[in-house]
């Protein structure tokens, strides 16, 4: 892998200094590897240790951060690579990134919060919280969550794209860049990944909160269940320990990802967050203290077109299963880096895997998610586990696709 050449670079001194202050900026409270580990633990390490080397070869270059945890001990948490490039920073698990569409499972915890609190209901109309919507008045609350809105996805419009990803924008003027494209088909006749209507879920907690969508995760979600590293993009402000985003050619060039301006993705896809705010994530969402039964339901159980085989997507979560077992998953990809989020009921088993690169590699964030989270069921042969489709994921990325 050919490292990116730097004719500006610091000198070795300053390099020194930059690296220390941002290597120190990732400390935090670690979570505890209980003493006498089990066997599955063992076998989860040998494995993680085994597919990081496997996948981040050249340790100069970009890397992937690994949690996995069973309930509340920690099997493994580790990182191979590097969080900053330039500056010879290693990258380690307690290093913010962008988790780009795994925000969706927050936003839509964020909106059936509201819900439980009587303040919106899911088969409110969308014309009741933005009634200048064109078609509003047939979209439902629960069609933005699980993807059967039929509005069209911004990040398919190559004008913009293309041309305005780096621009700050506001929630309005976002919603216009789609506002008036023609509907993919009728609300609830199908089923399209959509972020499209997941930037309308971030508007409509705006109007029925009076805050910013992130300010209102923030103070509902982050803040109650201990995420203290979670928090939006903020692409004009310094965050502590933010790992730097790459792009990986198919030759092996290194290169900085293309500028991002974080207000773009929305609710969507702008969260920052770390492997260890995602395992605390999923004990509170799975462990039933974010939301009521009935909402934890229909998050988890999708429902009409997105219930069709090949989708199974709830609201901000794809059901799906490992090893004959129910699992529940999100993935993310955005320009710089690429995510990975799975809970299994079956031992409360949480794997959450992050990469600061995107381009070649992409698919190695959910194979290596998967086969830790088989590692930590204790299966016998976790190195070839059976194919799995790859789950929902990028808000923005280079190609303009969802998957």
């Amino acid at each position: 892998m050919r490292r990116p050449c730097l004719s500006t670079a610091p000198s070795r001194a300053i390099r020194g200094v930059l690296g220390a202050l941002l290597a120190f900026t990732v400390a935090g409270p670690v979570p505890p590897l209980h003493a006498g580990a089990s066997e599955a633990s063992a076998q989860v390490a040998a494995e993680a240790a085994r597919l990081l080397e496997q996948h981040v070869e050249d340790v100069s270059g970009p890397g992937i951060a690994v949690l996995v945890a069973r309930g509340d001990q920690v099997l493994f948490r580790d990182a191979r690579g590097m969080a900053s490039v330039e500056l010879g920073v290693p990258l380690q698990a307690g290093h913010v990134v962008r988790i780009a569409s795994i925000t969706k499972q927050f936003s839509a915890a964020g909106l059936l919060r509201l819900v439980d609190q009587g303040k919106v209901k899911l088969d409110d109309p969308l014309s009741a919280y933005l009634p200048e919507f064109p078609g509003g008045h047939r979209i439902t609350l629960a069609q933005l969550l699980n993807h059967t809105s039929g509005v069209r996805s911004y990040t398919r419009i190559p004008s913009h794209m293309d041309e305005s990803i780096h621009r700050e924008i506001d929630t309005a003027s976002l919603v216009a860049v789609f506002g008036d494209h023609p509907v993919d088909f009728g609300p609830g006749q199908g089923y399209a990944y959509n972020d499209s209507g997941y930037v309308l879920v971030g508007a409509v907690i705006e109007k029925v909160t009076g805050q910013a969508w992130d300010d209102w995760l923030k103070s509902e979600l982050f803040e109650r269940f201990g995420l203290e590293r979670t928090r939006g993009g903020a692409t004009r402000s310094v965050v502590p320990g933010h790992a730097a985003g790459y792009r990986i050619e198919d030759d092996g060039t290194v290169s900085p990802a293309r500028p991002l301006d974080m207000t773009q993705p929305h609710a969507a896809g702008a969260l920052l967050s770390t492997v260890d705010d995602l395992w605390r994530w999923n004990r509170a969402l799975h462990g039933g203290r974010v939301l009521s039964a009935e909402s934890y339901r229909r998050m988890v159980a999708p429902e009409g077109p997105a219930a069709d085989a090949g989708h199974r997507y709830g609201f901000g979560i794809r059901a799906s299963t490992l090893e004959g077992l129910p699992m529940y998953e999100h993935s993310g990809g955005i320009l710089g880096f690429v995510s990975m989020l799975l809970y299994l009921p079956e031992g409360e088993i949480t794997v959450a895997v992050v990469r600061n690169a995107t381009g070649r590699g992409d698919g190695s964030v959910d194979l290596i998610a998967r086969r830790l989270a088989t590692a930590a069921l204790g299966a016998p042969d976790p190195a070839s586990p059976a194919p799995i489709a790859p789950g929902p994921g990028h808000a923005i990325n280079p190609t303009r696709e969802t998957r």
